[in-house]
């Protein structure tokens, strides 16, 4: 398993667009607006109608409940059935965007990801500066919920797959599968695939005053029982409508199926929405066996848990007893520092996007007569100060004449410090660009190892400037 940073750039849309409609279980009317979302931002929730307009990340760990639809809770603020906006966006290859809503709940429109993605779509798609990170299987992750037998399989592949086998042992719905290979088939294959439901299921929903917002043209309704008089009574009410009957094909009349296997590409929708909230994209082939929100959403927890530990304890493999790229006179080329403050030995990687370089920690360094006599450790921020400058040889790399340049910082952001460094450790740092080099100014995520484990990390900026 790994986290690449792939030199592919991140997307978000050129301008606003708006939809509106009614919540499915709330009933309520809601306009929905799609903004640009900053680089790195992800996709964010944000409730308009409530003070401070309170923000939601699309996050696993936010998820309450599953029981009609994905639901988010943060600091006592609400997203409900917010799958299918996700998954138009990833649909459409949108990395980040702001989803500003009126109401706790999207509007269900035609019950399908088909309106958001022309949404999207009339709202443009544009590139951004940074680079969009992928999260590379190579070994198979599952997910099992015993009770309803339902599993998902994370497997190796080149791109991001989706299978889906969906069989709820009923005559009426059958067995189906669907499959998306490539995620620019979404648009055409899936996203028009509607929202469906089980008559006895419909029936508990309106006993219950849960599906408010429902009709025949946004949910696609399975007969799998005899249809009682009186049952007929209640769904002509429920969706004002004059007459209702049963086509040959077991669904409630006023609605045309898209596809035959319109549920199985409906959960493989879910799926993707669902499976949005991990928060990294996927490189891997998805099988998912009857799949729900709930063993969709466990599985986006499992993964993203996985992933920020990958994260965490990626450290870089550097056989320190082979040759370096650069040695510590090629470093002093490169670099304007000198002792006691060049902190940077040597470099193993040099990349146009990544470089890994090491520092050897002794006894000898200036600082430890003073910090701390009896129990030296080294200062955090000469940790951040030797990955700068590890960052440092990657962004002078980019100019012919390095030595008549200077780094100056600009700015640092999330710094963590996790584990201390004593001398005899050796210090491995690995820094990677954030955005592209533009105009000297250099955005990266830099990470500090010692003993296996990760000891710091932080977002660094920083400007080349030429020694006039």
């Amino acid at each position: 398993m790994a986290i690449i940073k792939t030199e592919i750039n991140q997307k978000t849309i050129e301008k606003e667009v708006t939809l509106a409609g009614v919540g499915l279980h709330t009933g309520a009317n809601v306009n929905l607006v799609f903004k640009p979302g900053a680089e790195n931002s992800g996709f964010v929730f944000q409730r308009t109608d409530l003070e401070g307009s309170p923000k939601i990340e699309a996050d696993a760990n936010y998820v309450t409940s599953t029981q009609r639809g994905t639901c988010m809770e943060k600091n006592g603020v609400t997203i409900q059935t917010c799958e299918h906006v996700l998954a138009a966006l990833v649909g459409s290859d949108i990395d980040n965007a702001i989803i500003e809503l009126d109401a706790s709940e999207p509007p269900i429109l035609d019950g399908s990801s088909k309106f958001f993605v022309e949404a999207l779509e009339e709202a443009g798609i544009v590139t951004q500066d940074a680079f969009r990170e992928e999260y590379e299987v190579t070994q198979v992750v599952s997910y099992t919920d015993e009770e309803s037998g339902s599993e998902i399989i994370l497997m190796p592949a080149n791109s991001y797959q989706i299978t889906t086998m969906v069989d709820f042992g009923t005559k009426v719905l059958g067995t189906q599968n669907a499959t998306l290979n490539t995620i620019a088939d979404f648009k055409t294959e899936i996203a028009d695939a509607r929202t469906f439901s089980f008559l006895h299921e419909i029936e508990m929903l309106l006993e219950h005053g849960l599906i408010k917002g429902g009709d025949l043209n946004n949910a696609i309704v399975y007969v799998d029982k005899e249809l009682s008089s009186e049952t007929m009574d209640k769904l002509r009410v429920a969706f004002n409508k004059d007459n209702i009957a049963v086509k040959p094909n077991g669904i409630l009349d006023n609605l045309t199926l898209h596809h035959p296997n319109e549920a199985a590409r409906h959960k493989l929708l879910d799926v993707v929405g669902d499976l949005a909230l991990i928060g990294t994209r996927i490189r891997g082939k998805i099988i998912a066996n009857k799949p729900g929100h709930f063993v969709n959403t466990q599985f986006a927890k499992k993964m993203s848990k996985l992933i920020k530990n990958e994260r965490r304890n990626n450290v870089p493999q550097v056989d320190l007893n082979s040759p370096p790229l650069m040695d510590v006179n090629q470093i002093m080329d490169m670099l304007p520092h000198r002792q006691p403050f060049l902190l940077l030995d040597k470099v193993y990687e040099l990349t146009d996007n990544h470089v890994i370089g090491v520092k050897n920690v002794t006894m000898n360094e200036e600082f430890f007569k003073g910090h701390f006599p009896g129990a030296p450790v080294m200062p955090g921020v000469l940790i951040v100060e030797a990955m700068a400058q590890t960052g440092g040889i990657l962004v002078l790399s980019t100019v012919p004449d390095p030595e008549n340049y200077l780094t100056f910082f600009m700015k640092m952001d999330n710094v963590k410090f996790k584990q201390k460094v004593v001398p005899g450790d050796t210090l491995i740092f690995k820094c990677a660009l954030i955005s592209p080099i533009r105009r000297g100014i250099c955005h990266m995520q830099g990470y500090a190892y010692a003993n296996g484990k990760l000891c710091a990390e932080a977002e660094l900026m920083a400007q080349i400037s030429k020694v006039k």
